[in-house]
């Protein structure tokens, strides 16, 4: 049977992290739509809660980094949120900040799933407490998106929170459920496994330690399972995962993983 929803259309698939986080202020419309523009198949963005509740697309748990704002996310109203300049600390060079002043706002959620009504999205919820991960389902779900998102969450109390709530939602891995079949991988211990995520979305290496290997990625295909990797910036790197049989590339090039892709696929290959 062919994949349907979120698995449909031709793998490798290109993954905008963060939008198009080299070219554009990271987590924002502008980032996104820049990202859709240069071919990504799909968008990579990172969820927190406003301190009344909104969904609030942004990777870190506080303000600083990314915008001119301070403090936790979670300690702050959407009114006063909606006010910072999300493209304030953008820079390519270090010296000039071409997005600062120009109107980049932090989106919520449901601006995101409104404004790319056709775009998949690959939502990885950041906040365990106080928990979102029944209002960002009820949001996806208002916008009947649950067939063009999959959640993602590194901790693995969130993730089972997220299989509780999210019905039909496809998911990803948390960090504990990689580390296990990772270990099945080196004891070939998959009798009896059945994933409860449908992806791998992983870097190449944790460390010194190598996550993505032929035998990784030959032995979730057998499982029924997609690998992704990131974030991977560079054409050498993105071809070499590419031959190893990677379903998809997570970069903040957006642009180049599809050019590679491209390329990639249209190479013969022997039989």
């Amino acid at each position: 049977m062919a994949p349907t929803g979120y698995f449909a259309g031709p793998t490798p698939r290109v993954f905008g992290h963060r939008g198009a986080a080299a070219l554009a202020p990271e987590n924002t419309l502008a980032s996104f739509a820049l990202a859709l523009a240069l071919g990504a198949d799909a968008l990579e963005l990172d969820v927190h809660g406003s301190r009344d509740g909104v969904i609030v697309v942004i990777h870190d748990n506080t303000l600083e980094r990314t915008t001119d704002g301070y403090g936790a996310v979670q300690d702050q109203t959407w009114s006063a949120l909606s006010q910072l300049d999300a493209g304030y600390h953008f820079t390519h060079d270090g010296r000039t900040f071409p997005f600062r002043g120009q109107g980049v706002r932090l989106p919520t959620l449901e601006a995101v799933l409104q404004r790319f009504p056709l775009a998949y999205c690959n939502i990885e919820v950041k906040q365990d407490d106080p928990p979102i991960v029944e209002e960002v389902v009820r949001i996806i779900t208002r916008f009947n998106a649950e067939g063009r998102v999959l959640l993602a969450a590194e901790h693995d109390a969130i993730m089972q929170h997220i299989r509780r709530h999210a019905g039909d939602i496809v998911t990803s891995f948390a960090a504990e459920e990689v580390v296990e079949f990772l270990g099945r991988v080196q004891t070939s211990g998959f009798d009896g496994y059945r994933p409860q995520g449908r992806a791998l979305q992983i870097p190449p290496h944790f460390g010194a330690i190598p996550l993505i290997t032929a035998a990784s990625v030959a032995a979730a295909h057998q499982c029924g399972l997609e690998v992704h990797a990131w974030t991977i910036n560079q054409r050498e790197e993105m071809e070499v995962l590419l031959a190893l049989g990677v379903d998809g590339i997570m970069s903040d090039h957006p642009g180049l993983a599809r050019m590679v892709v491209d390329e990639w696929t249209r190479t013969p290959r022997p039989a």
